[in-house]
């Protein structure tokens, strides 16, 4: 397994602070780049990798030390330098150095280390069987502890897993290999919601290892076990997937249900005519002003969230990479007062630019989510940001947006908006008049409008049933 160790800076660690930490075990280890120099490997004589360093990152985005490392880090004000190792726990020493590399940068640069009882200044001497131990295999990248010719499995002992550019690197090369991508966490780590929404369906896990109840999926709940290379389901002699007895839902006095915690989550997509003057990420930033008041904080590919938001910069990263035919993929939040988050997937297709969007709010028992600003909106988006369609849906969650390893209720949908050239596609007659009374607003131009129905309040289950006749409806035209 590996063992993360951040440092985190007023400064940034420059060439020659870093090669400080980097001499953390003596000057007998060599020193690999990787990824054009992105990464930087710590090497035993022999080759075999102790531990991998992530070019510093300046994080710009108020709370996200605190969000993706616990309220307690003393993180310092910022912008701040976030610089990450992981350490290979297979070495007996990874772990010590991947302490002092952090440990030295924060004494030179007056930061904090996170952990904070890894850190030390002292130089770790090498044993003889790690000085000669043989190389890792070339095809492993640096996050991944365990790759076998069905998975990639990665070890984590953080308070929450996010999709930070390492993990995106796993994920990738997994995808890219037809293997899985297996996350193994202790019960007490919970995910961000990219992570989840990364590793969703089959063949990725979440897998929780557990001290009474063995191996379980944290998504599922299906109980576990090693067999060819990768976790799978352990079944029954039926063929059935047995749930474990953690995951089942057990209310408690501090559960979100219990604290009257909830989520309201959007889904969006929209389309927009490929033109060089055209500006993306107008829905979101509209969708987060009307229900928080304020537009997003930040936005990266990854997390840690790194940049101020800003719409002209993610279009040029989205306009570079449809150049090259690759999909844009982003992270969006906000302040840490109100919690909000966002992923967002662009992509170039016959159709225009299209972007397909969720976006999740986290409330409180005492803050009632904005459900009378849906309607609104939705009708801003549908004239002003090429709304094609969204879906809205509340569920009992975390405020906090984390993912915890155990059960949680779906969402229940609310409402249902179609854009006016969807309308205009289906035929407005046939949209307007679905079956069971469900009858629509119109919202924008009476010509050309775009429709607009309400599902339910967000409390019965019912209303799944209802959004998919009307689905079935809309499909039959």
């Amino acid at each position: 397994m590996t063992k993360d160790v951040i440092a985190l800076t007023p400064k940034m660690p420059d060439i020659n602070t870093l090669l400080a930490g980097l001499f953390a075990g003596g000057p007998d280890l060599g020193i690999n780049p990787l990824a054009e120099g992105a990464v930087v490997q710590l090497c035993a004589p022999g080759g075999r990798p102790l531990v991998s360093v992530e070019a510093p990152l300046l994080v710009q985005v108020p709370g996200e030390a605190q969000r993706l490392l616990g309220a307690e880090v003393a993180a310092p004000k910022e912008p701040f330098w976030w610089t990450e190792a992981r350490a290979s726990t297979a070495i007996e020493e990874g772990e010590r150095l991947a302490g002092s590399f952090a440990g030295r940068l924060t004494a030179v640069l007056d930061g904090t280390v996170w952990p904070s009882e890894a850190a030390h200044t002292d130089v770790v001497p090498l044993t003889p069987e790690t000085a000669t131990a043989a190389p890792a295999p070339e095809a492993t990248p640096p996050a991944v502890d365990v790759l076998t010719d069905k998975a990639a499995v990665v070890i984590q002992d953080r308070p929450v897993v996010a999709m930070t550019s390492w993990l995106a690197d796993a994920l990738r090369t997994a995808s890219a290999s037809d293997r899985a991508l297996q996350i193994v966490t202790p019960p007490h780590t919970s995910l961000t919601l990219p992570t989840r929404n990364a590793l969703h369906g089959h063949p990725n896990r979440w897998v929780i290892q557990d001290p009474d109840s063995g191996y379980y999926d944290g998504l599922s709940g299906a109980q576990l076990h090693w067999q060819d290379g990768h976790f799978t389901p352990a079944r029954t002699a039926e063929g059935n997937a047995r749930i474990a007895e953690a995951f089942k839902p057990r209310p408690t006095p501090d559960s979100p249900d219990a604290q009257g915690e909830r989520q309201l989550i959007l889904s969006l997509h929209t389309t927009h005519p490929a033109d060089e003057h055209l500006l993306l990420g107008g829905a979101l930033e509209a969708a987060w002003q009307a229900l928080t008041g304020a537009p997003p904080a930040g936005w990266s590919t990854a997390e840690p969230i790194a940049l101020p938001w800003s719409r002209r910069q993610l279009t040029e990263l989205a306009r570079t990479r449809a150049q090259k035919n690759i999909p844009t993929w982003l992270t969006t939040v906000g302040t840490p007062d109100r919690p909000a988050i966002a992923t967002t997937r662009i992509t170039h297709t016959s159709a225009g630019i299209e972007e397909h969007i969720t976006l999740t709010l986290g409330h409180t028992a005492d803050e009632a989510p904005p459900l009378d600003v849906l309607a609104p909106l939705a009708e801003t988006l549908a004239t002003e940001h090429g709304l094609t369609s969204m879906l809205t849906t509340l569920r009992s969650a975390r405020r906090d947006l984390t993912v915890p390893p155990r059960f949680e209720a779906p969402p229940i949908p609310l409402s249902f908006t179609l854009g006016a050239n969807a309308v205009s596609e289906i035929g407005r007659a046939h949209a307007q008049h679905p079956q069971g009374g469900l009858r629509p607003a119109q919202l924008g131009h009476t010509s050309r409008p775009a429709l607009h129905y309400i599902l339910g309040d967000g409390t019965d289950p019912n209303s799944w049933t209802t959004l998919q006749q009307l689905t079935q409806h809309l499909k039959s035209a």
